[in-house]
C-alpha cells in the first residue's frame, strides 16, 4: 500500500471518529462544542472541538490533528536513530472529558498513526493509542465494566493483547515522583505494527470506536449523584495529579511542544479548575482513603 493511501485511510477514519464522539457527547450534555480549526506553520493542521461549563462536563475536548514535517524533534529520534532525516506525518484523535460531578470519572483517549518516509527506503509506520479512567469516588462495578469493555474490544485481535496493553497502561500512567498511579488504568500501546497495516489499523479502529461503550454507561449512572463541597474539593485536589503527569511525563505533550505544535490544542487536556493542598492525606476509613487503598493500586479488574 502506498504512503498516501495509508494516510488517507487513517485520516478519513479519524475525522469520522471525532465527529461521532462529539455528536454523542452533545446529545448527552445538551450543549454544543466549539469547533476551532487551525493550521500549523511547519505543515498540517487540525480541528479542536471544545465544550466548557456544560451540564455534565466542566471541560470536554476532542482534537483531531494531522501534522507533518521534514525533520523529527529529538524526542522522537533519540531512541529511534533510523527516523533521522525522514519526512514524517502524524495523525491522531485525542480527547479528555473532565466532569463537574466528582462521582463521574475523568476519561482520556488517544489513537494515532505515524509514518516516516525517505526516498528509496521502506516507510516506517506504526499505530499507538489507549484509553484510561481516572475516578475520584470510584465504584468497583464501574471499573470492572470499563476494563471488561476494553478486553472485549481487543480479544478478537489476540487473547494476550488486553493484558499486555493493560500492563503497559499501568506502567505508563504512573506518577514516579508521587509513587502512585494516575487512575485505574485501561489500555495503552505504542509502536504497534503487528502483522500488517490492515491488522494494526483495524485494532486501532476498534479501540477508538469503543470509547463511548466503555465510558458513557458510567456517566449515565453517576451524573445525577448528589455531592458536597468537600467532595468537589477532593476532585480538584486529585486533578492536580492529572496536571503533574501531563506536564512532567507525558510523551505526547513533549512531542507536541518540541515539534512546534499548537499549544492550545496540546494543553486542551488540562482540567479547567484544579488545586494543590500542602501535605494533604485522607482520613482513615474515609471514601477518599478508599480511592487510595483499593483503586490506586495495580490490580487485575477482569
Amino acid at each position: 500500500m502506498t504512503y498516501n493511501k495509508k494516510i488517507q485511510q487513517v485520516r478519513s477514519f479519524l475525522v469520522n471518529l471525532q465527529n461521532e464522539i462529539v455528536h454523542a457527547i452533545e446529545i448527552v450534555d445538551k450543549n454544543n462544542f466549539l469547533n476551532d480549526s487551525w493550521q500549523r506553520q511547519e505543515g498540517g493542521g487540525g480541528t479542536t472541538c471544545i465544550l466548557e461549563n456544560g451540564k455534565i462536563f466542566e471541560r470536554a475536548g476532542v482534537s483531531f490533528s494531522h501534522v507533518k514535517g521534514a525533520k523529527l524533534p529529538r524526542s522522537a529520534t533519540q531512541l529511534r536513530p533510523e527516523l533521522e532525516n525522514r519526512q514524517w506525518e502524524a495523525l491522531g484523535v485525542s480527547l479528555v472529558f473532565h466532569p463537574h460531578n466528582p462521582f463521574v470519572p475523568t476519561v482520556h483517549m488517544n489513537v494515532r498513526f505515524f509514518i516516516a518516509s525517505k526516498a528509496e527506503k521502506e516507510d516506517i509506520w506504526w499505530f499507538g493509542g489507549g484509553i484510561d479512567l481516572t475516578p475520584y469516588y470510584p465504584f468497583k462495578e464501574d471499573v470492572i465494566h470499563f476494563h471488561q469493555t476494553l478486553k472485549n474490544t481487543l480479544t478478537p485481535f489476540g487473547s494476550e493483547l488486553y493484558q499486555t496493553f493493560k500492563n503497559q497502561c499501568d506502567d505508563y500512567f504512573f506518577l514516579k515522583h508521587r509513587n502512585e498511579p494516575r487512575g485505574v488504568g485501561g489500555i495503552f500501546y505504542d509502536d504497534f505494527s503487528e502483522k500488517d497495516f490492515e491488522f494494526s489499523f483495524k485494532l486501532t479502529q476498534a479501540v477508538g470506536k469503543n470509547l463511548l461503550n466503555a465510558y458513557l454507561p458510567i456517566v449515565q449512572k453517576r451524573k445525577d449523584t448528589n455531592f458536597t463541597v468537600q467532595q468537589k474539593d477532593f476532585q480538584l485536589y486529585r486533578r492536580s495529579r492529572y496536571v503533574e503527569f501531563n506536564l512532567l511525563q507525558d510523551r505526547g505533550t513533549l512531542f507536541g511542544i518540541q515539534s512546534k505544535g499548537r499549544v492550545e490544542s496540546i494543553l486542551m487536556s488540562m482540567p479547567p479548575l484544579v488545586k494543590w493542598s500542602y501535605d494533604w492525606s485522607p482520613q482513615k476509613n474515609s471514601p477518599e482513603s478508599d480511592l487510595y487503598e483499593n483503586f490506586l493500586i495495580k490490580k487485575d479488574w477482569v
